[in-house]
C-alpha cells in the first residue's frame, strides 16, 4: 500500500498525523534503518526532518534524495531547524541594495 510517511520529531509529526500522515519518531540510533524500512515499506514519499536527515550517513541521504522512488525530501521542523535560507534576500545583501 502506498503512502506518505514523516521521520523526525514528535512534535513535528503531531501536525504531521493531523494531515493523515504515517509518522516515525526513532531514536538516533535508528535513523539509517528507519529511512531503508520506510522505502522498503512501501511509502512513495518520505518525508524527513532536517535534524533527522543529519544523522544519516551523507552518503546515504545523497543516494535516498535522488532516487526516483520513493520520492524523499527534507523539510524543515516545527522549530525552523532546517528552513532553507532566503536566496533573494541573501543576494540583494550581496549586491549591497540590502543589509
Amino acid at each position: 500500500m502506498a503512502y506518505t510517511v514523516y521521520i523526525g520529531d514528535e512534535a513535528t509529526a503531531a501536525g504531521f498525523r493531523l494531515a493523515g500522515v504515517k509518522t516515525w519518531v526513532p531514536d538516533p540510533a535508528d535513523a539509517l534503518a528507519t529511512l531503508r524500512r520506510a522505502g522498503a515499506d512501501g511509502a512513495e514519499l518520505i518525508l524527513l526532518s532536517a535534524p533527522f536527515a543529519a544523522q544519516l550517513p551523507i552518503e546515504e541521504l545523497e543516494a535516498a534524495l535522488v532516487r526516483e522512488a520513493p520520492l524523499v525530501a527534507v523539510v524543515p521542523d516545527v522549530f525552523g531547524r532546517g528552513t532553507p535560507p532566503d536566496l533573494a534576500h541573501e543576494v540583494r545583501g550581496a549586491l549591497g541594495i540590502e543589509t
